[in-house]
């Protein structure tokens, strides 16, 4: 690999690392050579993430630790540069949507349940703010780092059903874009802050939305591929590839950027 784009010997930090997301940057990083500091609030689905890791090879360690507990994350944070001394990386992956904030089709959004909104918007915005201030921290003392936010498509126009997830992402994306800006004037061009925003892939969350029992597409599946070009989902590891270039020194001018990695969704009218 071009020297530009290793991300070896770099210390990750990957919250949500015990999901779908979170474990196929962490295998994709660990391929790569980066350090891995594996951070879940579920035990069970981390020390399995972790044991999986340790197979491939990886050098890593398992957090348990609570991203919406700025106490907790600062341990972690303290348990990660006792161990390798430093913080290269923080991919913010926790987050996602739940069943009871997504409205049925037919469903009118004063029926919304407050309690689920307040859920996913405290865990997909706060979720990613705390991490960011806690490690951003240690990477303004480093005066360099990498922090990469995971931001929607829903942050870029409305998706209907979605409206904590989608007011969330777009406070994600708006915070990407300010603390991009904070860290480069207060602290120096060797610290950057950015987004993917990724396209739809079916997975454990979505899947009943997106997937009929038997398997075939449901209608608004069928919407979401109208409006995309290239016709088809994504693929889960498509995300990392754009995560790891964020993350290298070929991307050393880009900060406060969101990419999208959606097969062309964002740019398609429809027309």
């Amino acid at each position: 690999m071009n020297e530009m784009y290793s991300i070896a010997g770099k210390t990750a930090v990957i919250t949500g690392a015990g999901g779908v997301l979170g474990g196929s940057l962490a295998r994709s990083f660990a391929a790569s050579g980066a350090k891995i500091a594996a951070m879940d609030i579920r035990k069970e689905q981390l020390d399995a993430r972790v044991s999986e890791l340790k197979e491939l090879g990886a050098d890593v360690v398992g957090i348990v630790c609570n991203v919406l507990d700025p106490d907790n994350l600062k341990k972690a944070a303290a348990d990660i540069l006792g161990h390798w001394g430093r913080v290269d990386i923080l991919i913010n992956v926790a987050g996602g949507n739940m069943p009871g904030a997504t409205l049925a089709s037919d469903q009118p959004v004063f029926e919304m349940k407050i309690e689920d909104w307040k859920k996913v918007t405290d865990l997909n915005m706060n979720g990613t703010v705390y991490p960011s201030i806690v490690f951003g921290e240690v990477m303004a003392r480093q005066r360099c780092g990498s922090i990469v936010n995971i931001s929607s498509m829903a942050a870029y126009s409305a998706i209907t059903r979605v409206p904590g997830y989608s007011a969330a992402k777009s406070a994600v994306s708006n915070f990407t874009r300010w603390m991009a800006a904070e860290m480069a004037m207060k602290y120096g061009d060797g610290i950057r802050v950015n987004a993917i925003a990724p396209g739809f892939f079916i997975g454990d969350q979505n899947r009943a939305v997106l997937l009929n029992p038997d398997g075939s597409l449901t209608e608004r599946s069928r919407k979401v591929l109208a409006k995309t070009p290239m016709k088809r989902f994504g693929d889960i590891n498509e995300l990392n590839g754009a995560v790891q270039f964020l993350c290298s020194d070929a991307a050393s001018f880009i900060t406060g950027a969101i990419i999208p990695v959606d097969g062309g969704f964002s740019a398609f009218s429809g027309v």
